[in-house]
Formats: C-alpha cells, structure tokens, sequence
C-alpha cells in the first residue's frame, strides 16, 4: 500500500512553483501574492513588466505585506485560492503609516 501512493505521487509530476511579494494579508488564512514577470509586446517587441495577483492559502498566518514568499499550486481551496504558501524567503520592511493624513502648513 505505501508502495503505491508513493508510485503515484511520483508520477503525478512536478507542481507550478511562483515567487512573489505579499500585498495584503488582511484575511483569515490568506494572502494576496503580486508575482511580476518581463514578457516581450506582442506588437512593438519592448519588454514589458507584467503582475498579476494570487491567492494564497497561509495556515499559520507567517506571511505579512511586503515579503517576498514561495508559493506552489494546489487544489481548488475556495472561489479565487488555488495556491498554497510554500516558504517565507525574505522579510519585508512596510514604512509607517502617517497618522491624521493632515497636511503641514
């Protein structure tokens, strides 16, 4: 029996790895993850910077706005998550924010 479940998560492949930056972590258990990428215009052949944003699952809440994060595809957990965070590779540092939002004369 062990011999087979490990036959078959060996076939089952490799799964999508991503890495990206976390912009929000306001949810219960999860993430919003900002995965920039360079992809050449179709039309005018410049490179151009595009992201997109991912929902992630975080069970142990780790990840905070700012941190640059590992995430790995998985099973459709909700409406939007289909990601799963894999590791937290570097902190991020988020500036204060100013109180009032009054301006100084």
């Amino acid at each position: 029996m062990a011999t087979e479940t490990q036959s078959a998560a060996d076939t089952r492949g490799e799964r999508t790895v991503l890495t990206g930056k976390v912009t929000s972590a306001k949810m219960e258990k999860t993430i919003v993850v900002e995965v920039a990428r360079l992809v050449q215009h179709n039309k005018y052949r410049r490179v151009v910077r595009i992201a997109k944003k991912f929902y992630a699952h975080d069970e142990k809440r780790e990840a905070k706005p700012g941190d640059t994060v590992r995430i790995v595809a998985s099973r459709p957990l909700s409406k939007l998550k289909r990601w799963r965070l894999k590791e937290v590779l570097t902190r991020g540092r988020v500036g204060p924010v100013s109180g009032t939002g009054e301006r100084k004369p």
